[in-house]
């Protein structure tokens, strides 16, 4: 499920640029600050949430430009648009052959998965990384996911609004919404569990190789709603904010290999466990949904020494998939069967 060309108006660094990839690996070089990583943000926002870097919409628009912004993938016969205007640069539109969408709906078409040296961070920081990482794998698997998750979201705001009122709140409205808060927090445990459990045994039955054989296990968030809310709402109103459900799950990593946390890893070894999880992820989906993800490696070759780089080429290659990768340096994707583009002054050519 290869994106055929690439379309960007006013994102970034890119006034205009239109880029048609191959289906397997894609290659994109240029010095630091060229815009390498913002093709990779692109891509990402052809699937639901908000991108790679998380940033808000408002932030993409290119500076200068009309206001707004617009990206578009082409997949097949289908055409994948998204961006925002200039009188709404917080609300992002979807369209899908030209007919509005919702921006979960995305993932029935794509599925992306990505890798930034953002995420090597990833073990030592807050559980919302882990559980956005998390959230995302899920998503390639289950995209009823993106909905439940809204939905929930949705529905534990309007409590914390509620239980943040002077007076006391409508008990009926309150019951309502934790009504809501425990279906579709119900069924993300779900999700996520199944996910998780199977993506850990094709983990654990992989042979040693040269990237991190990881272990996975979810901490947290999966208590029985319909029993906590109610009785919670004085110590979330003092709190002001829910204390319990699936918004508080962590995800724990292990290096199998080593029988250690991933936190107490080496950077090196947090790096090979994220691509191993990456990886056997992507296999499972292919597996399961018939359909590959996206990958977006954002100067992954850079941290691994050239017997792992050509051991995580042959896998790519040897997988079939369409991954996009950046690097400062050609020389550090030689070997790899790639389609090679350079990047420099808001231009995407090829190499």
């Amino acid at each position: 499920m290869p994106i055929d060309r690439l379309s960007l108006s006013d994102f970034r660094s890119y006034r205009d640029a239109v880029v048609a990839p191959g289906p397997g690996l894609v290659v994109l070089t240029g010095d630091n600050g060229a815009g390498k990583t913002n093709v990779l943000e692109a891509v990402s926002l052809l699937s639901p949430g908000r991108g790679l870097r998380g940033a808000a919409l408002a932030e993409m628009a290119r500076l200068g430009g009309a206001g707004g912004f617009g990206v578009a993938g082409r997949r097949g016969e289908v055409e994948i648009g998204t961006g925002t205007l200039a009188s709404a640069p917080e609300r992002r539109l979807v369209r899908i052959n030209g007919a509005p969408a919702s921006a979960t709906s995305l993932s029935e078409w794509l599925s992306v998965l990505w890798l930034t040296p953002a995420m090597d961070r990833l073990f030592q920081e807050g559980a919302g990384g882990r559980r956005r990482f998390l959230d995302r794998l899920v998503l390639a698997l289950s995209s009823g996911h993106a909905v439940h998750a809204a939905r929930y979201e949705a529905a534990m705001r309007a409590r914390n609004k509620l239980l943040a009122e002077d007076g006391p709140p409508d008990d009926s409205w309150l019951s309502a919404l934790e009504a809501r808060m425990a279906e579709h927090g119900a069924a993300i445990v779900r999700s996520r569990r199944s996910a998780v459990e199977a993506l850990g045994r094709r983990l654990a039955e992989a042979p040693e190789g040269p990237f991190a054989r990881a272990g996975l296990r979810i901490r947290g968030g999966e208590e029985d709603l319909p029993s906590v809310l109610k009785p919670g709402r004085s110590r979330d109103a003092a709190a002001g904010r829910t204390l319990s459900g699936p918004h508080r799950t962590d995800l724990e990593v292990t290096h199998l290999g080593k029988d250690r946390p991933a936190s107490l890893c080496s950077t090196g070894e947090q790096k090979a466990l994220l691509l191993s999880i990456i990886l056997a992820h992507a296999d499972l989906v292919a597996e399961r949904a018939g359909r590959r993800p996206i990958l977006l490696l954002d100067e992954v070759a850079a941290h691994l020494d050239p017997s792992r780089r050509a051991a995580l080429f042959d896998r790519l290659e040897a997988s079939g998939g369409q991954v996009w990768m950046t690097g400062t340096e050609a020389a550090l994707f030689e070997g790899a069967a790639a389609v090679r583009f350079t990047v420099a002054d808001g231009r995407i050519e090829p190499a």
